[in-house]
């Protein structure tokens, strides 16, 4: 009987899922093996299964199509992180329901693409028998164990374009401009966008901030003669004192949805400096679209070695990426703690040589 191996993608989408399904089906054909599709993340697995084949001729074209053609889901019978990023096991029933679908449909290998609460339900299903190899995405990249993960450059390349074009805009109107991204407990994209786009002031989830030191670099800027400001601040900052800024009550099945930081620090800035203010919240726009060639480069690796982890049996790990190379590594490394920007680490180091602000 021809080898099956399945794939899925759970949590958050983001650009390269496709091209790593793409080079996970490309490579498993190479060894006559046939990659069935998981549809809508861990919830395929649960009866009635929602499955496809993934045939070879099928995969031209996907390189630089954003978004999942399996579909994806970040809450329901599956969700291992609620409200903060609290843990949560996945009751036995829908643990031992997914294991008997998965040997129903018999497949060798279950390959998981996912950030830190994917992985987390991978996990689980690991413990609980179920051979599983994973992939490390999110446009955090606030994984452990690996050093980027897919999906976190081209939401950089989103931020930075971003930042360009508000620069135009608020150097034409002596504004005050808040750019607000993605980032719920780790602040990689504000920093990287931020220095990269020439940002004054960088606002993590890592460094809690004060109003008075945001005004006081908006009024440095002002006696310098540039009566502009550029202020990136991840959806996950705060105050000193404060707390997460939330969208919409909490959910039982889901982690807390953030937002709102942005028009709060903008508000507060205008209140305090009589400066007109703005804010832009990038949103699902960082989500969105074709990823980057970095991210179609990684994905493809990242792809081709979690095929080469099922056919070395090898499950329980995920594809890393330690340059120069791509290894396993235990998926049980590689949760439970996240990634952040260190508050003392190089990015912030650079960013306060070059003058700008961390609210700190």
């Amino acid at each position: 009987m021809q080898t099956r191996i399945g794939i899925l993608t759970g949590g958050g989408d983001c650009p390269g899922l496709n091209a790593v399904i793409r080079a996970v089906v490309k490579t498993a054909a190479q060894r006559s093996w046939q990659t069935i599709g998981i549809l809508g993340g861990f919830e395929g697995l649960l009866s009635p299964v929602r499955t496809r084949p993934l045939d070879y001729h099928e995969m031209d074209g996907l390189l630089f199509v954003g978004g999942t053609i399996l579909g994806t889901s970040n809450k329901g019978h599956f969700a291992a992180k609620t409200g903060h990023g609290e843990a949560r096991r996945i009751p036995e029933a829908v643990l031992d329901e997914a294991c008997h679908n998965f040997k129903q449909l018999g497949l060798r290998a279950l390959v998981v693409v996912g950030g830190d609460g994917s992985l987390s339900i991978a996990q689980q299903l690991f413990e609980h028998g179920m051979p599983v190899v994973g992939v490390p995405k999110t446009i955090d990249n606030d994984i452990e164990a690996t050093a980027v993960t897919f999906g976190f450059d081209s939401a950089v390349h989103c931020a930075t374009d971003a930042l360009d074009r508000l620069r135009t805009t608020a150097a034409s109107h002596d504004r005050v401009m808040v750019l607000e991204v993605m980032g719920r407990y780790a602040g990689w994209i504000a920093v990287h966008a931020g220095i990269a786009g020439g940002g004054d002031v960088i606002l993590i989830p890592e460094i809690p901030f004060r109003y008075e030191s945001i005004c006081e670099k908006i009024a440095d800027r002002e006696r310098a003669g540039k009566k502009f400001t550029l202020v990136v601040v991840a959806e996950g900052a705060r105050p000193e004192g404060g707390t997460f800024s939330t969208v919409g009550p909490a959910e039982t099945n889901r982690e807390a949805r953030l937002g709102g930081i942005g028009s709060t620090v903008a508000a507060e800035i205008q209140k305090r400096t009589g400066k007109e203010t703005r804010v832009c919240v990038l949103g699902h726009l960082q989500r969105g679209g074709a990823p980057t060639s970095f991210d179609r480069f990684l994905c493809t690796r990242f792809g081709a070695h979690a095929v080469r982890l099922i056919e070395e049996e090898r499950y329980g790990c995920m594809a890393a990426y330690r340059p120069p190379e791509i290894m396993p590594v235990r998926i049980s490394d590689a949760i439970g703690r996240l990634r952040t920007v260190p508050r003392d680490g190089e990015l912030v180091r650079i960013g306060r040589a070059l003058g700008i602000s961390f609210g700190d």
